[in-house]
């Protein structure tokens, strides 16, 4: 084969997607968090539809971070789907959870004070932190109560009578079951539909549209999927290490073999389940 049909041979491979990634890639919604953060990435225009819809009010939102990584002081971590800042200063922080233990209530208030940790600096004063919003949008109906969104604030009680405690922190779950012939129960009928042109707000179909139509798109969400796949059978492997680690009856060495971790990785696992134990 000569080198310009190599060549062509070669892109041609390139472009070629999946077929098993075409087939899941038909059935991803926003409820799934792998297609929410991709096609939320960037997006102003549906992240603040979302929270306009959400919140009851207009929002302008200045940044936007997908699958952040925040950690407290003892380096408990945990990544948040989207993390977006308004121009209030106001922090927001949006989760898809199909799971309903995924969406437990010492998750929220986890969140929320990870939020809170990173808003301050050094030297500034409590009472100007801004409020932070923790937003649960769940595929179930967990507060089992038939509403379409659950606010939870803190109150104080005296006597008979609950007072809003107003220390900015607020938590909302939204229902992604509810189907009303409102803004919210379109926004979720969106949420848990497959195909674009079926979706209410095109701020929304938009993104999806492209990513399940457009050839570049495609091919994009593609790789996107074969990466977190790869990152996913990754992440399986180090849990198997950590636990032949804590163990103690295989070598590094043997470890390594049977998780095809380095020996570099293995010695860094060694020591986050030391510090740990």
């Amino acid at each position: 084969m000569n080198t310009s049909k190599q060549l062509q041979h070669k892109q041609t491979n390139q472009n070629q997607v999946n077929p098993a990634n075409l087939e899941r890639l038909k059935s991803l919604r926003y409820m799934d968090d792998e297609f929410f953060t991709v096609c939320l990435e960037d997006n102003f225009e549906a992240v603040e539809l979302i929270l306009r819809i959400v919140l009851g009010r207009s929002i302008k939102i200045k940044s936007i971070r997908v699958q952040e990584v925040l950690k407290n002081l003892q380096g408990r971590s945990a990544i948040l789907d989207i993390h977006a800042i308004d121009t209030d200063s106001t922090e927001m922080n949006i989760e898809i959870q199909r799971n309903d233990k995924g969406a437990d209530a010492k998750r929220a208030r986890h969140n929320s004070s990870l939020l809170d940790a990173h808003i301050l600096k050094p030297g500034e004063a409590t009472e100007n932190i801004p409020d932070n919003y923790v937003i649960f949008i769940t595929e179930n109906d967990v507060m089992k109560g038939g509403q379409p969104i659950y606010a939870i604030e803190r109150y104080v009680a005296i006597g008979n009578e609950k007072v809003i405690f107003g220390d900015g922190s607020h938590i909302i779950y939204v229902n992604g079951q509810y189907r009303g012939d409102d803004e919210i129960g379109k926004l979720m009928h969106d949420f848990s539909c497959t195909n674009p042109d079926d979706m209410n707000y095109d701020a929304l179909a938009k993104r999806a549209r492209y990513f399940k139509q457009d050839e570049k798109g495609v091919r994009s969400m593609s790789k996107i999927m074969e990466d977190m796949m790869r990152e996913a059978e990754q992440n399986k492997a180090k849990k198997t290490a950590i636990r032949l680690i804590k163990i103690g009856k295989m070598s590094l060495d043997e470890i390594a073999e049977a998780t095809e971790l380095s020996i570099e990785e293995l010695k860094e696992l060694e020591s986050q389940a030391i510090q740990t134990a």
